[in-house]
Order: C-alpha cells, then sequence, then structure tokens
C-alpha cells in the first residue's frame, strides 16, 4: 500500500509541475515583455492592443502616418501597397483549444521605410491589425 501511495504523490506533483510550465509560472519574466533598446510599447487609444515601434520615423514618411491597432485595409489605404509581403504561424497555433486570433501574423515590405507586423485579434476572423511598426530607412522592401 505504501508503494501505491507514492506513485499517487509523484502523479500528483508531476501534473503540477505539467500545469505550472504551461501556465508560464516558471519564476523568470519573458524576455520579449522587456522593450529593447530603441523599442517603445504603445496601446490603441481604447486600450485594447498593444503594439511595439522599433525606431522613430522621420517626420514626413509614410510609417509617421500609422498608429498600433489600425486595420490592414486602412494602413495600405493611407500609405499604398507594400512592395512585398510574408505569413507566417505563431508558436500560439499549436496550443489545444486557445481562441485568440494571433495564430498567424503577415509582414508587409515597404522598400526604404521598413517593414510592419499584423495580427488577428480574434479566432472569428477580425481584420488583421497593426501590432508592429519597424523602421528601417535601409530596408530593400523584400522578405527576408
Amino acid at each position: 500500500m505504501r508503494r501505491a501511495g507514492g506513485i499517487m504523490m509523484f502523479r500528483r506533483g508531476l501534473i503540477v509541475a505539467c500545469v505550472l510550465v504551461l501556465s508560464g509560472c516558471g519564476g523568470k519574466p519573458d524576455p520579449e515583455d522587456q522593450p529593447a533598446a530603441g523599442e517603445r510599447i504603445v496601446k490603441t487609444s481604447d486600450g485594447s492592443l498593444e503594439g511595439r515601434i522599433f525606431g522613430t520615423p522621420a517626420p514626413r514618411s509614410k510609417f509617421a502616418r500609422l498608429q498600433i491597432g489600425m486595420p490592414a485595409k486602412q494602413v495600405t489605404d493611407l500609405i499604398g501597397q507594400p512592395t512585398d509581403t510574408d505569413m507566417n504561424v505563431t508558436g500560439k497555433m499549436f496550443i489545444p483549444f486557445y481562441f485568440g486570433g494571433d495564430k498567424m501574423e503577415m509582414k508587409t515590405f515597404y522598400r526604404g521605410e521598413g517593414f510592419l507586423v499584423f495580427t488577428g485579434t480574434h479566432f472569428a476572423g477580425a481584420p488583421n491589425r497593426l501590432v508592429e511598426i519597424h523602421i528601417n530607412p535601409a530596408e530593400s522592401g523584400y522578405a527576408h
């Protein structure tokens, strides 16, 4: 009987450890949550979405007119079509029973300006929203 009790305690401990790892309670802060040098964390005016801006746009550049949270269609209407685009899945695509919208991201590249990152905000197909602005005047305009 003592051995069966030890196995049960081991299983409980294993379950607790798995829950802590999956919930992100590993004790260390996530480095992606901290702003890097030259990076600003910005929230939309209603506070519903947080994004990042890397660098400072020139006063009359296309990217100076952008705001975090803008839909992709509004961005292209405002600054024109990108030179190139790229799409990829994020790690959240593989989380079972995850119903957030940020399972995929779209990057649009603008020659001489930089690139933008868009992500869905809702699992039911809400429009892609601007979440990152990367200012780089040396941008080639092609996916990298």
